[in-house]
């Protein structure tokens, strides 16, 4: 297939990777005209997945109407809270009867509380979509380490023309109908990865990183089905599968900064120390607290990880606050 990635972010460039080991013709377009000029001169992404010569057959592009004229596989891979400025430049040029859109952001655009899918039907109108999600480092899908993600649409067969495109004998591709669901569990993980690298900057230990990730799965799955996503998804690779990554790895960077705010740096600092690299939780986290609000929906940690990054809250008083919520039964689901 013709497929243009609309990013040159570390993900980005990793999906660059396998879909060009699959033998597709792969292009990728980038905001900043001079990055895409160093990549080519390179033939390497330094900024955001420094150490993997890109693929020959990798074609870059700064003109976003000679990046998409052929393709038919669009994929979107821009941070959520750019992702409709990257759009936007798109919009001109598509085609809904040749571009099948494929995104692999995770988050919950700020202000209007949009997933992808229903930003891009706000920006495009109807299109055919599907979300691709799952536990999947960059670094790791670069190595070429087995990796397990799922492709979700309202459309089976879309579902399943992506899952064909991507599958290969490292990168396995499940197929699932419930967009809703996938899109949220690939968002919520990170403001809990975040919460769990709280746990390890506090330097508290094992137990409580356990109790995080299994309430975190709770709450996640009581806001999705609660908007109307299925209770298997959360159980599914883009639920547990990438919370279990996200909160434990030396890869994650919302881990991290959750590690730097367990330890008492601000917000600000840490976020000029990372420069250009985007951690998604961090504005996911308000996204995701102003949405369980107007739900009405109880999302005790993410509301905790909001106070902390937004409203200066200590990490130990959030901490307390949550271990001395009113007792409940576990299957009480809240």
């Amino acid at each position: 297939m013709n497929i243009t990635i609309l990013s040159d972010g570390g993900w980005a460039t990793a999906i660059a990777f396998v879909l060009c080991q699959n033998n597709h013709k792969v292009t990728m377009w980038g905001p900043f005209h001079d990055y895409i000029e160093e990549m080519e001169n390179i033939r390497e992404n330094i900024r955001f997945l420094k150490g993997y010569p890109l693929p020959q057959s990798l074609k870059l592009q700064k003109d976003i109407s000679l990046a998409v004229e052929d393709a038919e596989m669009i994929i979107l891979a821009s941070p959520t809270q750019y992702m409709r400025g990257t759009i936007d430049s798109f919009k001109p040029f598509f085609n809904k009867n040749q571009h099948l859109l494929v995104n692999v952001a995770k988050g919950i655009e700020n202000d209007s509380l949009l997933r992808i899918s229903e930003l891009v039907s706000d920006v495009l109108g109807q299109s055919r979509f599907v979300a691709l999600s799952g536990p999947s480092h960059a670094e790791e899908v670069a190595k070429q380490v087995p990796t397990a993600i799922v492709a979700a649409s309202e459309n089976v067969s879309d579902a399943e023309l992506v899952q064909n495109a991507f599958i290969n004998d490292y990168f396995r591709v499940y197929t699932s109908d419930d967009v809703l669901g996938v899109e949220l569990g690939g968002a919520l993980k990170n403001v809990l990865a975040v919460a769990a690298g709280i746990i390890d900057g506090m330097g508290l230990g094992d137990n409580p990183k356990a109790a995080l990730m299994t309430r975190g799965i709770a709450e996640m799955a009581r806001l999705g089905i609660a908007l109307g996503g299925k209770q298997e998804t959360f159980g599914g690779l883009s639920g547990i599968g990438d919370l279990i990554v996200t909160c434990s790895s030396k890869h994650s960077r919302n881990r991290f900064v959750g590690d730097e705010l367990g330890k008492g740096n601000k917000m600000d600092d840490i976020a000029k120390g990372m420069g250009m690299v985007v951690a998604e939780g961090v504005t996911t986290a308000k996204s995701a607290y102003e949405l369980s609000s107007k739900m009405n929906i109880e999302t005790p940690i993410i509301d905790e990880v909001y106070n902390i990054i937004y409203k200066n809250k200590s990490s130990k008083q959030a901490v307390k606050n949550l271990m001395t919520r009113k007792a409940r039964r576990e299957s009480d689901f809240a």
